[in-house]
């Protein structure tokens, strides 16, 4: 089983780079994963974008703290079977935070779970409950793949290890950066810190830089919008998984630069 990961989803060029990435190499996997918390407008996710990327071909969204940045989410969340939220927010949150889905003979579990260093305290223990998860999902399927969505590096690496023989692939997603850190575990989980973003590479983590480069000069909080005139990068990572064990085989970082000349008929 092949597994091709994206991160962050930043706006609306990185809708496009997806689509654009997708159509050309969409055929290297089984399976496809995109982080989309920042999918529209740089914060949060409609429905009108989650159906675009359903049309594109993304198996399973996950997301993180900016999934209710949309307050719209909030009508479709919990009919959206194909978008996650963290699964360590509490009972009675809207939307779910995993589940086991099917493509091409394959049944997986995806889990969505989020770090508290530098995030939210106020979240369940992520470890505490993939143990849990864990336990539920495999029962069922040994391809088990979790979004890890944190600050940290720290805090990321400490859970692929601790998920090392279990999760068949963490991922880190949420700080923007791809990291150089791709490796298959000692006991066969594929692990990256961080896949990195989909969206204008010349940009503050996807936004307009000036905007940044303001608030770290005078300390005052600015707006921030997506920057969508520059040319757009796609970070993502291929995994292929054994059939049986569900253990890694392989994992690859990918990362491809396209134009603004080429994205221009999206």
């Amino acid at each position: 089983m092949k597994v091709l990961v994206f991160g962050d989803l930043i706006g609306k060029p990185g809708r496009k780079g997806l689509k654009y990435f997708l159509s050309g190499y969409g055929e290297l996997a089984d399976v496809v994963l995109v982080n989309v918390e920042n999918s529209a407008g740089g914060f949060g996710i409609t429905k009108k974008v989650y159906e675009e990327l359903l049309s594109m071909g993304v198996d399973v969204m996950t997301s993180g703290n900016h999934i209710w940045d949309k307050k719209e989410v909030y009508s479709f969340i919990d009919e959206a079977d194909r978008l996650l939220r963290p699964a360590n927010y509490p009972q009675g949150v809207p939307g779910v935070g995993y589940g086991i889905f099917e493509k091409k003979g394959y049944r997986f579990g995806v889990i969505n779970l989020m770090g508290r260093s530098l995030l939210d305290s106020n979240l369940d223990n992520p470890f505490l409950l993939f143990d849990r998860l864990h336990e539920e999902l495999s029962k069922e399927t040994p391809f088990i793949l979790v979004d890890f969505h944190g600050e940290t590096t720290s805090e990321k690496w400490a859970f692929g290890i601790y998920a090392d023989g279990r999760a068949s692939l963490v991922y880190g997603t949420h700080t923007h950066v791809p990291t150089a850190d791709h490796i298959i575990l000692k006991k066969g989980t594929a692990y990256v810190s961080d896949v990195g973003m989909t969206g204008c590479w010349y940009s503050a983590i996807g936004m307009k830089a000036q905007e940044a480069i303001n608030r770290f000069i005078t300390g005052i909080p600015q707006k921030y919008e997506v920057e969508e005139r520059e040319d757009v990068v796609v970070n993502a990572v291929l995994v292929e998984l054994d059939g049986l064990s569900g253990r890694a085989k392989r994992i690859e970082r990918l990362q491809h630069y396209i134009t603004k000349e080429e994205l221009r008929e999206l």
